[in-house]
C-alpha cells in the first residue's frame, strides 16, 4: 500500500476542518474548508480557499471566500465544491444563526458562490431555499438537473432532504424527503448519480451506535426515494461517494465505532472503501460487497477527523482531502493524500 500524505493547511491558532476539493480542467486543485475557533466553539468562522498546481504536493496560502463571521452575527459550517460541465466552479455552504441565548443552533440557510475563472474570483453568495446543515456538494445530473441536499431534525429525528432545479438555480423544487425514519438519525448524505435517472444516496446514521451506512435509491432523478437499505460500511460517518474511471465506486468516510462518546473516544480512523455498481444497486446488505482501506489514524487524545473530498486525475491517481487533529493536539488541520486504485489489491 502506497498512500502518500501531504500538508495542505495548518494554523497555529485556529481550527481548520470540513474540507472538499475540485480538479479544474487545467489540472489545478482547489480546496475549500472552514476555519473557526474550535469544533465546539464557532464564535469565529470563515470559509477559506487554497489551491495547488502540482497535484496536491504543495499548496498556496489560504485566502477567504467569505467575510469573517463573529458571534452573535452568524457562523459558517461545511463547504463543498463542484466543477460544473460548463467549466464553472460552485461552492455551497451552510450559514447558521446564533440562538437567542447565545447557543449554537441547527437552523441553517445554504448559499452558492460561483467562479468562472478557475477559482481566481468568486461571485457574491446566492441564497437558496434549502434549509439544513452539512450540505452535500451540488450535484449536476446528466440531464442538466441540479440537486442540493442537507439535513435537519423533523419529528424528533434527523432526516435528509433535497431540492432540485432544472434551470440552473433560477427556481427550485419544493423539499423532497430523501430519508426519514424514527428509528434512525439520518444525515450527511452523499448522492451518487448512476445514469438514466438513477441516484444512490449514502447516509450517516448518527445515533452513536456504530451502525451500518444507510442507503436509499431513486429511479426518477431524485424526485422520490425507496426504502432504507443497510450498506456494509459499519460506523460510517460523512460518506463521500463517486465513480472512478474504471467504473468502480469509491467511498471515503470517518469510522465511528460507537460506545463511549465524546471527541477522541471513537473518531480516530479515516477509511476509503471500494465497491461496485451491482453492490450499490443491491436490495440487501448481503448482496453488497466493499473492500475497506485505512487512510489515516488520529493519535490525539482529542481525535477528530474525516469530512473528506476527493478527485481522480486523468492518469488514475486519486487525491483525497480531509481534516485531522493528530499532532496539532487540539486543533484541526487539513491534510491531503494520494493513492492508486491498485492500492486496494496486490498486483
Amino acid at each position: 500500500m502506497a498512500v502518500q500524505k501531504y500538508f495542505i493547511s495548518r494554523d497555529p491558532v485556529l481550527y481548520e476542518a470540513w474540507p472538499d476539493v475540485a480538479l479544474t480542467p487545467g489540472g489545478k486543485l482547489i480546496a475549500v474548508f472552514n476555519e473557526c475557533t474550535h469544533h465546539i466553539d464557532r464564535s469565529y468562522t470563515r470559509i477559506m480557499l487554497t489551491e495547488s498546481t502540482d497535484r496536491g504536493r504543495t499548496w498556496s496560502a489560504k485566502r477567504p471566500l467569505t467575510p469573517a463571521a463573529r458571534k452573535p452575527e452568524c457562523y459558517y459550517n461545511c463547504p463543498r465544491i463542484t466543477l460544473l460541465r460548463d467549466g464553472r466552479l460552485v461552492i455551497i455552504f451552510d450559514r447558521m444563526e446564533w440562538g437567542a441565548g447565545g447557543e449554537q443552533t441547527q437552523t441553517a440557510e445554504n448559499y452558492l458562490c460561483f467562479s468562472s475563472d478557475d477559482g481566481a474570483t468568486w461571485s457574491e453568495p446566492v441564497k437558496t431555499p434549502l434549509l439544513g446543515i452539512v450540505p452535500d456538494k451540488l450535484l449536476e445530473l446528466d440531464n442538466g438537473r441540479w440537486i442540493i441536499s442537507a439535513h435537519h431534525a423533523q419529528d424528533g429525528a434527523l432526516a435528509q432532504f433535497l431540492r432540485w432545479s432544472d434551470d440552473q438555480g433560477k427556481s427550485w423544487s419544493e423539499p423532497v424527503t430523501v430519508a426519514k425514519d424514527p428509528a434512525f438519525q439520518l444525515c450527511e448524505v452523499s448522492l451518487l448519480p448512476l445514469g438514466n435517472g438513477v441516484i444512490a444516496a449514502f447516509l450517516r446514521e448518527n445515533s452513536g451506535r456504530g451502525l451500518d451506512c444507510k442507503k436509499t435509491l431513486s429511479f426518477d432523478n431524485g424526485e422520490s426515494w425507496g426504502p432504507l437499505i443497510d450498506f456494509p460500511l459499519p460506523g460510517c460517518h460523512r460518506p463521500v461517494a463517486g465513480m472512478l474511471q474504471d467504473g468502480s465506486i469509491l467511498i471515503t468516510y470517518r469510522f465511528h465505532q460507537g460506545g463511549m462518546g465524546g471527541f477522541g473516544n471513537s473518531t480516530q480512523n479515516f477509511f476509503a472503501a471500494l465497491t461496485d455498481r451491482d453492490s450499490v444497486l443491491s436490495s440487501s446488505r448481503w448482496e453488497a460487497r466493499a473492500r475497506i482501506l485505512p487512510i489515516d489514524y488520529d493519535r490525539s487524545s482529542h481525535a477528530d477527523l474525516g469530512y473528506s473530498g476527493w478527485v481522480q486525475f486523468p492518469d488514475g491517481e486519486i487525491y483525497i482531502v480531509y481534516y485531522i487533529v493528530d499532532d496539532a493536539v487540539d486543533r484541526g488541520q487539513i491534510r491531503g493524500c494520494s493513492l492508486q486504485p491498485s492500492d486496494f489489491f496486490l498486483p
